[in-house]
Parts: C-alpha cells; sequence; structure tokens
C-alpha cells in the first residue's frame, strides 16, 4: 500500500497511524537536515504529542542546504510528508507512522525559500541536524571566518550558501519588519550545541552586520540540547522490512527501543510541551551531554575503528566480537567512567551497562561504516575531550590512545583482511596519506593540528599512541586488543 494520507486508513492491521487531522495543522518549526536520525527523533516527540491532542500549530516544515536534499524532498512530497517508523527490539517489532511534518522546501542554491519561511513570525523555532561536522568550527573551537562558505555567506548575505547563512537573513528579515527572533535549536551531538549554534549565527553575522548580530545575540534563544536514539541508515534490509510489513515507503525508518532528549528551557518565543511525552526539560544539560557524548557517542568510535579494520559489519557485531567488546568495557571502566558525573535518572556505571545492551540489540543493523564516518570530526568532538580530562587528572590513556592508533590504522586504507576501505571521510584522501606515512613515523598523525590541536605535544600521549600504532601494524589489531585487555 502506498503510504499517503489517502491511504492511511487502508494500512495493515497493528500499524499505529496519526488520529489527527493533518490537514488542520499549521507549521510552527522549520527543521533543516531531514535525515533518519530527525525523523525518528523530534518529529516523533512532535508527533506523539499531536496524537494527545495537543502542539497542532507546531507542525514541521522539511528543509536542505544540499543539492542531495532534493532526493530526500521528493521521497516524502510524494508520500505527503509522512514516514513509517519500525521499532526493531529483540522482543518484537512495531510500526507507527509519523505525520507531525508537513511540507518539504524547495532547495535552492541561493537559500531564497528557506529564508522567506524562515522570516515567517510562524515560525517560532528553527531546528537543525547537520552532522557533528557542520558547525565550521576552527581546531579552537571558534568559528572559522576562513571557510570559504563563511566567506562567501558574509559576502553575500541576502544569497547565502549555508544553513546558518540563510538564519541570518531570516532573522535580519524579522527584525525589520518589527517581528522577534524565532529559537534556534540545535540537534547535533556536540556538547554544549546550542552555545555552538549561537557561536556560528551569531558570528556570521557580525562579518557582515555587527548590529544584527547585537540583536540577535541579546533577543534570540538557542537552548542546549542532548539527543539520544540509535537509528541506522536505510538500506536494501530497511526497505524489504517496510515492504514485508506491507507499505510501500520510499524513506522508512528503523530506530531501537530507546529515546532520550534532554532540553534546556530557554525559548524566546514559546515551544510545544514536549515534557508531556517524555523529554526532559532542565535549567542544566551539561551533566546529560557530557554523559551521552563521552561514553555513548565516544563509545562507538571504541567499537567502529577497530570494527573496521576486523570486517565487523554491525555495531551489534562488534559487541558479540570478544576482543572488541573487551577492549570497550575495558576503557570506559578505566578511562571514561572516571571523568562523567552522574545524573539524577542513572549513575555512569549503571549507564555503560544500558549502552552495553543497547550496542549489542541484534535487532539494530547500525554498520560500523556509519558509526565511523566523518572521524576527523567526532574523534575531536567525542573522544579526544576524554582524553585532556584524563591526562589533567594523571589518569591512565592508554586505552584513548589506542583508539587513536585504531583510527590512523584504519584510515590507512585497509582491513587486517587486506580488503579496501572506501573513502569514509570528507578528508579521507589526506588522512589517507598521512596513516600510510604514519606507519614508519606515528608522530606524523598527532601532528595534524586540525584534529589534535597540541595534544601531539603531550609526552605521555604520544609515547603510548606511537607504541600501540606500531603494534597494530606489526601483530594486527585483534593480538593488540587481547594485549591490551590483558594488561
Amino acid at each position: 500500500m502506498k503510504l499517503s494520507n489517502a491511504t492511511l486508513s487502508d494500512l495493515p492491521d497493528g500499524v499505529s497511524v496519526p488520529n489527527y487531522d493533518r490537514t488542520a495543522l499549521t507549521p510552527g518549526i522549520v527543521h533543516i537536515g531531514l535525515g533518519n536520525f530527525h525523523r525518528a527523533h523530534q518529529a516523533w516527540y512532535l508527533h506523539r504529542l499531536m496524537q494527545q491532542g495537543k502542539a497542532h500549530d507546531w507542525a514541521i516544515i522539511g528543509a536542505g542546504v544540499r543539492a542531495g536534499d532534493s532526493a530526500m524532498r521528493d521521497r516524502l512530497l510524494a508520500q505527503d510528508c509522512l514516514t513509517t517508523l519500525i521499532e526493531l527490539d529483540p522482543d518484537g517489532t512495531s510500526t507507527e507512522i509519523v505525520g507531525s511534518m508537513i511540507d518539504f522546501l524547495p532547495v535552492e542554491e541561493d537559500n531564497g525559500a528557506l529564508i522567506r519561511a524562515m522570516s515567517d513570525p510562524a515560525i517560532r523555532i528553527v531546528a537543525l541536524t547537520v552532522t557533528e561536522g557542520g558547525y565550521f568550527k576552527d581546531a579552537a573551537g571558534n568559528l572559522n571566518t576562513q571557510d570559504p562558505e563563511i566567506q562567501h555567506d558574509a559576502a553575500h548575505p541576502d544569497k547565502p550558501h549555508t544553513a546558518f547563512g540563510a538564519m541570518v537573513a531570516a532573522l535580519r528579515a524579522r527584525r525589520d519588519a518589527g517581528h522577534a527572533p524565532f529559537t534556534g535549536q540545535c540537534c547535533d551531538n556536540l556538547q554544549h550545541n546550542g552555545e555552538i549554534l549561537r557561536q556560528t549565527v551569531v558570528g556570521l553575522a557580525r562579518l557582515s552586520d555587527p548590529a544584527l548580530a547585537d540583536w540577535i545575540n541579546d533577543n534570540a534563544t538557542f537552548p542546549n540540547a542532548m539527543v539520544d536514539c540509535i537509528v541506522p541508515a536505510t538500506g536494501p534490509n530497511e526497505l524489504k522490512l517496510v515492504e514485508d510489513i506491507g507499505i510501500d515507503d520510499a524513506a522508512p525508518v528503523t530506530h531501537e527501543n530507546f529515546r532520550q532528549w534532554v532540553i534546556e528551557d530557554t525559548f524566546c518565543a514559546g515551544r510545544p510541551t514536549w515534557e508531556d511525552v517524555g523529554a526532559t526539560l532542565t535549567t542544566s544539560v551539561h551533566n546529560y551531554e557530557e554523559m551521552k557524548i563521552k561514553m555513548l557517542n565516544a563509545g562507538h568510535q571504541l567499537l567502529a575503528n577497530a570494527g573496521e579494520l576486523l570486517g565487523v559489519q554491525t555495531i551489534a557485531g562488534c559487541m558479540a566480537t570478544p576482543q572488541i567488546a573487551g577492549f570497550f568495557r575495558k576503557v570506559q571502566t578505566d578511562e571514561i567512567v572516571p571523568y562523567v558525573d552522574a545524573v539524577p535518572e542513572i549513575t555512569p556505571s549503571a549507564y555503560l551497562d544500558l549502552i552495553a545492551r543497547r550496542f549489542g540489540n541484534p535487532e539494530i543493523h547500525d554498520t560500523t561504516r556509519r558509526v565511523a564516518f566523518d572521524g576527523g570530526s567526532r574523534h575531536p568532538g567525542f573522544v579526544l575531550p576524554i582524553l585532556r580530562d584524563a591526562l589533567a587528572a594523571g589518569g591512565s590513556i592508554e586505552g584513548l590512545a589506542l583508539t587513536e592508533a585504531l583510527w590512523a590504522r584504519m584510515c590507512a586504507g585497509t582491513r587486517e583482511d587486506g580488503s579496501v576501505i572506501e573513502a569514509n571521510d570528507p578528508q579521507w584522501d589526506d588522512l589517507t596519506q598521512i596513516a600510510t606515512q604514519a606507519k614508519a613515523e606515528p608522530k606524523l598523525w598527532l601532528e595534524q593540528g586540525w584534529i589534535y590541536d597540541t595534544l601531539s605535544e603531550n609526552t605521555v600521549f604520544a609515547t603510548a599512541f606511537d607504541k600501540w600504532l606500531k603494534q597494530l601494524w606489526a601483530v594486527g589489531t585483534q593480538s593488540t586488543l587481547e594485549q591490551y585487555i590483558a594488561s
């Protein structure tokens, strides 16, 4: 059955569908970056609120700023912006249709349609999932004003290429029309993600209009948030799964039986009552995001790089591989948990048990390739902050140094069995070249300042990294992991 508004009542038994009149919904949110995660997480929370008869004036308008986003737009518009969500759990699956998104803007080089939509005062939140590496940060974490895209948007503020340039243009239009600003809501896996979004938007505005930058900084809000749900990429297996259920959906999403959304309650133009459907609204997100990013997101990197080298295709497969699972547990216990504070709901040790169960869910086919993607953003964002904490405390960093060595070995581009690892990073060619050279001179890998900044100057880390990378090349990944576990 082709998914659409007209066929909702004809879908197979057991499929949960919207109980609200989608034609009566009005928009309140523009969301940039309509990938699987957003549709399984933020759109789901809003959908569940709408199922309670609430937030019908907060519907989502989708948007994208990359040429490739047009394909997703075509797929979603052809099915009235509906998405099939399939929850995968060892105890069984469940299926629901999410209807909180009502439109998808044209994807244009100058972002004209996006700017016009965000200029409408009916839009009170502009949210983003544009990946961790999409915020134009330099090695020190500041806005990279030398990036060509940032320089273009500063020179051509009315025809911006980036999402942030479009937000600045829309905020300018709202200010000039006497309207209040919208809230900018980052939904990416970044520590202090609201502050990073503020830095990008305000910093970009300041390059072309300092008065506007001050107005945005003084009046708009950018709440920090922590988001969590394991959402695999959609491929042939997922398309076959939704077909077997009896639904013709060109963009289905599978996900685990777990979600968490912790949000700083600072919204300058109002918000849906997400707490009514399980989100946590708080005045401080810091400890939640520290726990999740340091343990779950960094934990993904512990698994994925080793998994790629050993040819293990999924994260669940990594957790079923004794050497990788043992490495994961030991690094977490010895080198991460000591630097993570508890939150009201759970201790770090209990959280480790939770994420180990989640990662080991065999029904979730989350590929090592997806998790290992863009290590040039994920290692500086997730792993290196813990490494700095451990170095400052004088604690062990052997496992974290081995994590970085595994990444360097992976970026050489071949697995242990000799098969080729296809390009999996925006900077893959450069990383592969340096990783190959680092086989003989490990220090060359650490001298990449855009990744490691001054960490290469720390002799404790550099010595440990040198040892582990040489060990990986000499005896292989499995033996090296076994040696670390036994140490």
